[in-house]
């Protein structure tokens, strides 16, 4: 396929940071990957090189944070020539392609999901997407309902299922005002707790526990952006533990 003009449209949720969401590549240099990386969507894109290999056409634009939230999000790449509108949940970025052609030659299968291995350092250390898609629409091609109905060829399916499966977690809000109060343990002699938190307050409280008979106590906080442990202990004579990261 070579193309002036290309419109990509779908929708994802994961809770993945990594992920390719597809990928296409020609035997010109031509290669279009879009991939989750640090839960960021980052598109890779060059329209190709010359043959002295002089033309540097290789083009990486970043769009949003903490995409890994399990929510929907919705992503539409048009381009015409060397122009690029990158739109992320209603976000548009404007942008042009480095290099000097404009047709996009995509001698290979696009793939969506991932990519193949090639053979290539950069095949080999990029993760598969885990996660779902929905509403993918590839140059006016409705992918997602021609895989369903098995008219792509060719093409090759691998573990699918058209249906998306939540997950057991069950997230928790907290107001600044609100607190989850839960019973402790006792006659242990290890104290154990993780968590996943997400939040654009630099300062807070975590976690806080007494240690039973007095023997001091644990407290878990945000403070400047850096989590912070704070352990004291009554009975000995270095009372205060504090850890930072």
């Amino acid at each position: 396929m070579k193309t002036l003009k290309d419109v990509i449209s779908l929708k994802f949720k994961t809770s993945e940071s990594e992920g390719v969401i597809f990928h296409g590549e020609g035997q010109q240099g031509d290669y279009i990957t879009l991939e989750l990386k640090k839960a960021k969507l980052v598109l890779n894109l060059n329209l190709g090189i010359n043959q002295l290999g002089s033309i540097f056409g290789h083009t990486s634009v970043t769009t949003g944070s903490l995409l890994d939230d399990h929510h929907w999000h919705s992503i539409i790449i048009e381009r015409h020539g060397r122009n690029i509108n990158l739109t992320l949940d209603r976000h548009v970025q404007h942008f042009r392609t480095n290099g000097e052609f404009d047709y996009l030659d995509l001698d290979y299968e696009i793939t969506f999901g991932g990519m193949p291995f090639s053979g290539k350092p950069s095949s080999n250390s990029r993760k598969n997407f885990k996660g779902c898609m929905e509403s993918i629409n590839y140059n006016g091609n409705n992918i997602t309902d021609l895989a369903k109905r098995k008219k792509l060829e060719p093409s090759n399916v691998g573990n699918l299922s058209f249906s998306c499966v939540e997950p057991h977690t069950v997230p928790v809000f907290f107001n600044a005002t609100s607190y989850l109060e839960v019973p402790g343990r006792p006659n242990q002699d290890l104290f154990s707790v993780s968590f996943l938190f997400r939040t654009w307050n630099p300062n807070g409280l975590l976690l806080f526990s007494h240690f039973a008979d007095d023997l001091g106590n644990v407290e878990i906080d945000i403070n400047e952006g850096k989590v912070s442990v704070h352990i004291n202990v009554t009975q000995v004579k270095k009372n205060r533990i504090d850890i930072s990261s």
